[in-house]
């Protein structure tokens, strides 16, 4: 099979359906729901969209019958999109179920490197954030909404729910007034009538809907307060007890709202008069230095794009035949040619940054723009927040564990054995992740099960990693069987052996009879956060066979987590248990 090249954001047309957005007025597409449909637009590709927008509002999990149902389009086409998504990794087929993957952060991380914002502002955000110990959030206008860019979140038991890329009603929020004091008066007009139609505010899943609906004329109150003030509060509005304070951050060049800086707390904690009066100044000097640092920030410097997605697709087409929907698959690389330097593209940089022809690049982005994904000015084309709504909320707080599971469950089909993943805790291992499989005879083992890690494959894969002076040893080592390494000298030895080498092979030291090969899972920045192993009876193979057999299979199932953790760690934070 081809593999999809890695689009990494560092790094056949019919009539379409009158509103693709009818069936579900909470997936807020196309961007002006009056308007005419393009006669260009490209059918498969506004049906891919849609499902993925579904998968979005249902958290990430749905069964083909629910997209069925949720999309209104059949079931034979339900199933060619859900085998389209799957073959460019941007969803699994778990099961019954449509599950979304990380890679499809993909086309989110597209946005935001274009964007530039959370890479330039988000050290500020979280430096403001563990001086306040409140969340601080950015974020940007998104028509008569607002959509997060980046969250600094404080873990409580009472802590904020929302996401990266989730969207709120401009007046229940405390940026919402900010940006409403640049709204057009044909602005004002789409917010009226869509509140309207919508006073519940039920097109805004992030949030609970609303019960009472606000005094007439308030929201503009609020915004022309925000206009003389610079800056806005949320007393309660959202739900009752969280409170927030917003100020804008000024673009230098041209003095509009490039985004807002808002704190968020709780009564329990302060009250909006105190989120005014203790903190407002604080967040004023914050944004004061973000907006030094857009001053300074030099011209951005393009990235490498995406090379061979065009080859990609159809390849994909001539192996899998009508089951891959080429259209939708073409259509989907489009957004990835956007990203840092490139925020603004021209047909034909689209069409070289993708290999794609000059024709299908324009009627993908015809269909983007009356889907509200992407906005044109003059000749270029830039993508909008809008981009965030395609699974970057469900998939922005996945773990290392569970971008692995699918990948580990993999594994140990092939390998016919129980793989694990493990983090470095102390002194020990601490098991986050395994897939067991069934056997009389097999490795014991439960999630958060702790082992000393001096004397276990995943624990020597840890601490190789480490400076000398930094491994965090027991001493003395404590034999565990006749076969332990219990010399500190011949351990160091041992573990530059594995540093070098890149895998750790543990032949009974820990229990007799048992025999394990671990790899390291790096991160983005090529440290390594954890280990993946493979447990097993020294009767079944020998030492020679594990690393013959096994640690193949090993290192690339750690590549194929490596490729999903630098996507979904670009402008995220991923647990790693």
């Amino acid at each position: 099979m081809p593999a999809k090249p890695t689009t990494d954001a560092d790094a056949a047309s019919s009539a379409v359906p009158a509103d693709p957005s009818a069936a579900n007025p909470s997936a807020a597409l196309p961007a002006d729901p009056s308007a005419a449909v393009p006669a260009e637009a490209v059918t498969p590709l506004v049906r891919g969209i849609d499902v993925l927008l579904r998968l979005t509002e249902a958290g990430g999990t749905l069964s083909p019958s629910g997209l069925e149902r949720a999309t209104g389009l059949a079931r034979s086409t339900v199933d060619r999109i859900a085998a389209t998504l799957a073959r460019m990794g941007y969803v699994r087929l778990d099961g019954r179920d449509v599950v979304l993957a990380p890679r499809l952060m993909e086309l989110g991380n597209a946005y935001l490197s274009a964007l530039r914002l959370p890479a330039l502002l988000d050290a500020r955000a979280d430096a403001l954030a563990d001086a306040l110990d409140e969340s601080v959030s950015l974020a940007v206008a998104d028509h008569d909404g607002i959509r997060f860019i980046h969250q600094a979140t404080r873990r409580r038991a009472m802590s904020l729910s929302f996401r990266i890329g989730d969207l709120l009603p401009a007046e229940r929020t405390a940026p919402g007034p900010l940006f409403a004091t640049e709204w057009t008066q044909e602005e004002w007009r789409a917010w009226r009538e869509h509140r309207a139609t919508d006073p519940e505010n039920r097109d805004f899943p992030a949030v609970p809907p609303l019960r009472h609906a606000f005094a007439g004329g308030e929201f503009e109150r609020r915004a022309a307060a925000a206009a003389a003030d610079g800056w806005a509060l949320d007393d309660q509005l959202i739900e009752p007890g969280l409170v927030a304070v917003s100020v804008p951050v000024r673009d230098p060049h041209t003095g509009r709202i490039a985004c807002a800086a808002n704190v968020v707390s709780h009564t329990s904690r302060h009250t909006a008069a105190d989120l005014r009066d203790t903190l407002l100044p604080r967040l004023r000097e914050a944004v004061r230095a973000m907006e030094d640092d857009l001053r300074e920030v030099p011209p951005a410097r393009p990235a490498a794009v995406p090379t061979g997605l065009a080859a990609w697709t159809g390849a994909s087409k001539q192996e899998l035949g009508r089951e891959f929907v080429e259209s939708l698959a073409r259509g989907l690389t489009v957004l990835t040619s956007f990203g840092e330097g490139r925020a603004e593209l021209t047909l034909t940089e689209v069409a070289q940054a993708t290999g794609l022809a000059r024709a299908t690049a324009r009627r993908a982005l015809i269909t983007y723009e009356h889907l509200g994904l992407v906005r044109t000015s003059g000749r270029v084309f830039e993508p909008t927040p809008r981009v965030l709504a395609l699974g970057f909320p469900p998939l922005s707080r996945v773990s290392l564990p569970e971008i692995a599971a699918p990948h580990m469950a993999e594994l140990a089909a092939r390998v016919h054995e129980s793989t694990s993943l493990a983090v470095l805790s102390g002194e020990d291992i601490q098991y986050t992740a395994r897939v067991a499989t069934s056997r009389v005879m097999s490795v014991n083992i439960t999630l958060g099960t702790r082992l000393p890690a001096y004397a276990t494959s995943m624990g020597r894969v840890l601490l190789a990693d480490l400076p000398p002076a930094e491994r965090p040893l027991p001493l003395p080592l404590r034999p565990l069987t006749p076969h332990t390494v219990t010399d500190p000298g011949a351990l160091a030895r041992v573990l530059d052996g594995v540093r070098d080498r890149g895998h750790a092979l543990v032949d009974e030291e820990l229990e007799e009879g048992l025999r394990s090969i671990a790899v390291p899972v790096h991160d983005r920045t090529g440290r390594v956060v954890a280990a993946l192993n493979v447990a097993l009876h020294v009767a079944r193979r020998t030492v020679e066979e594990c690393e013959r057999d096994i640690l193949p299979e090993l290192r690339a199932t750690a590549d194929r987590i490596e490729g999903d953790l630098r996507v979904a760690g670009r402008f995220t934070r991923v647990p790693v248990s």
